[in-house]
């Protein structure tokens, strides 16, 4: 197999560079507009490009280490998976892992390559449509999606790339999805400084965009809510780590217990299955964990509100459009606050202080865009533009 993808993704980077030397220059792959409201199409479930409903199958396709399965992370890709779920039970539809409509597969090399073959098997599974979670993929679907056209793909949190032409437009068949992270880190920030914080920790996994937007967000958050509440500069301060994995580690087990141990009150954990060491020492010391992605309150009683992004409302959005007949393939979405796509699950936040209203305000402020949360992803967090907040980054 490959050996196969090896030779198919020859012939692909061969006919990129055909196209890149012909007269006509390919389009511009622009940035999505903020506030592009998200497709909503009334669905058809008799027939869908020839398909039968019951003949739908819905593929995600992840990355991460051998032995461990990416999907059900408790974060990002399982909150992708849940929008699958949720669009095939709607419908009542076979759920069955393999068995029925939905399966799913992992590339286990850090190569293009080897994601490509993972989603070629998911293909040969009979997947018409695969979710694509996650940066790793930039590349991948790109080429991909240039080697099974008759395949829609959805790209969760980037935009494909052809590795030899940064322009090039987005595939036909290929819809991607960015979120504004930087307002529900922005929300959270706020969040626990209005709530009687002060000390404040900030754990992502890598330096990477939705990583850096989430962190940047939260130290512009704790700002305002420093700002609003008269606090004097250096009454919060924000410890801030890339941890450079998105996996439980004892390290990071042993970074949070030491922050916690030196007076830190929460942790914002936007690491994906890194959660999973900070969330026991968070209840070992007594102290507040910030969830990301998905609502993680039921994952310890340590979580005191989430980041959100609507991951499994946007893979429903993009799957009801597939049945519709009105796959937005080609286009870029960017979804926040307008169109109430990223936040905070404020009926499962646990705020003793911290209001609904308090929260209601300052949501409206951002989409009325009173508020302007600086998404510039070229700043160090020791850049972002805050008079009152000190950051603290640790460099490993």
């Amino acid at each position: 197999m490959k050996k196969l993808i090896a030779i198919l993704l020859a012939c692909v980077m061969m006919f990129v560079f055909i196209a890149a030397c012909t007269d006509d220059p390919p389009a511009t792959n622009d940035t999505p507009a903020a506030g592009t409201d998200p497709v909503e199409q009334e669905e058809d479930d008799d027939d869908l490009n020839g398909i039968e409903l019951e003949d739908l199958r819905v593929a995600l396709v992840t990355h991460g280490p051998p032995g461990v399965s990416e999907v059900f992370d408790g974060s990002f890709n399982e909150g992708a998976w849940n929008g699958i779920i949720g669009f095939l039970e709607s419908r009542s539809l076979d759920t069955r892992i393999d068995d029925g409509q939905i399966a799913f597969f992992q590339a286990h090399d850090s190569e293009d390559d080897a994601r490509v073959a993972a989603i070629s098997d998911a293909i040969d599974w009979g997947a018409q449509v695969i979710v694509l979670p996650g940066f790793h993929f930039i590349n991948s679907s790109f080429l991909a999606a240039t080697l099974f056209p008759d395949t829609m793909f959805v790209a969760i949190d980037f935009v494909p790339g052809n590795p030899d032409d940064p322009d090039a437009p987005t595939p036909p068949n290929v819809v991607s999805i960015i979120y504004s992270e930087e307002q529900p880190g922005f929300l959270a920030g706020y969040a626990v400084v209005m709530e009687g914080m002060r000390e404040l920790g900030f754990m992502g996994g890598a330096a990477v965009p939705a990583v850096i937007r989430f962190g940047h967000g939260f130290v512009q958050g704790a700002e305002a809510a420093a700002q609003e509440l008269g606090l004097a500069a250096g009454d919060v301060t924000i410890t801030y780590n890339y941890l450079g994995a998105f996996g439980p580690d004892p390290r990071v087990a042993t970074m949070a217990s030491s922050w916690f141990a030196g007076g830190t009150e929460v942790i914002f954990v936007a690491g994906g299955r890194a959660w999973v060491s900070v969330f026991p020492e968070a209840e070992q010391a007594n102290a507040w964990v910030v969830g990301v992605d998905v609502d993680q309150a039921e994952d310890s009683p340590a979580v005191i509100t989430s980041a959100m992004k609507a991951l499994a409302l946007t893979v429903n959005d993009m799957l009801t459009a597939f049945v519709a007949d009105e796959f937005p393939g080609g286009e870029n979405f960017l979804f926040d606050v307008t169109v109430d796509r990223v936040g905070l699950p404020m009926d499962s936040s646990r705020f003793e202080n911290f209001s609904q209203a308090q929260y209601d305000a300052v949501f409206a402020q951002l989409v009325s865009g009173e508020l302007v949360v600086n998404n510039d992803i070229s700043l160090g967090v020791t850049e972002v533009p805050v008079e009152l907040v000190n950051v603290i980054e640790i460099v490993d």
